[in-house]
């Protein structure tokens, strides 16, 4: 297992890309419709939960990749996709996820999963390790797990501070950062792809 070097504009960049993904700020209205239905959130809980699912699957998740016989950089194309149908539904506020299931416990279900640590979250992790250092993706990673955990303890005072229209506009602002997100990540790993199709087609 190698972690890199450290190198903070790595670590930034990641920051920001999982802290658009994940969405603690723009989920503050959904925490808060939970709570006034009834429902019970333990912000600790949720937050080492979902660390230790994000954690666990930025690395069990390359071994499923690797059983599948899928490289990063086909998973990082597929990925892009992924990332790029989040930004749509995040600017133009429709629902392409749906996400199912039970809804008796509001920590794990649907707050750590899908909110927190969901598909997007996983595939923008694996995504991530094509091109960055894992020490930088684990510290961004941590890093918005204590904003997850500020918003989680703090969530009415947020709302008050930003107002209805301020998380509104932070949504949009992310969801233009996830396009331009995708579309890197899709242009700079087909040419990987393309490279490797055509060294193993020349041998």
């Amino acid at each position: 297992m190698t972690f890199g070097v450290f190198n903070w504009k790595e670590f930034v960049s990641a920051f920001i890309i999982l802290f658009a993904v994940i969405d603690a700020v723009g989920s503050t209205p959904i925490i808060i419709s939970l709570r006034e239905s009834g429902k019970t959130i333990k912000a600790v809980k949720a937050t080492w939960m979902s660390t230790l699912l994000l954690v666990g699957f930025f690395y069990a998740g390359d071994v499923m990749l690797q059983l599948f016989h899928v490289d990063i950089a086909s998973f990082a194309v597929a990925g892009s996709l992924v990332i790029f149908l989040m930004a749509i539904e995040m600017l133009l506020d429709v629902e392409i996820f749906k996400f199912k299931g039970p809804t008796n416990e509001a920590t794990l279900v649907p707050l750590v999963f899908p909110l927190i640590a969901g598909a997007g979250s996983f595939t923008t992790l694996l995504s991530l390790r094509a091109e960055y250092a894992d020490i930088n993706i684990l510290l961004a990673l941590l890093a918005n797990m204590g904003v997850v955990f500020f918003v989680l303890t703090m969530t009415d005072k947020v709302q008050r501070w930003m107002g209805k229209g301020g998380v509104y506009v932070v949504r949009k602002f992310f969801g233009v950062i996830l396009i331009a997100v995708a579309v890197r990540l899709f242009t700079d790993n087909i040419a990987t792809l393309i490279i490797n199709i055509s060294a193993q087609t020349a041998q």
